[in-house]
């Protein structure tokens, strides 16, 4: 009985000892994708100048500094009515 125990404190002692080899060589995933500027940059939202809808960067259109969702408000400007 004393040597099963025995084995099977060595095994989940392996175990235990890989999974924490295994941790360490695989590459954290957060602070990778924190130092990506352009992932980064795709991901923040911003507003549109005219309309006050929420788009991600990425698919904004800027004109004379502005963000704007389309063309068509790209062509009206910014809005005359504070927000």
């Amino acid at each position: 009985m004393g040597r099963l125990l025995i084995l099977l404190l060595i095994v989940l002692l392996a175990v235990w000892l890989v999974r924490r080899a295994a941790r360490r060589a695989a590459p954290p995933e957060a602070p990778a994708a924190r130092g990506n500027e352009e992932a980064r940059g795709s991901d923040e939202l911003v507003r549109c100048m005219q309309c006050g809808v929420l788009l991600p960067r990425a698919e904004a259109r800027m004109a004379a500094g502005a963000i704007y969702c389309s063309e068509e408000h790209v062509r009206l400007g910014p809005s005359k009515d504070p927000r």
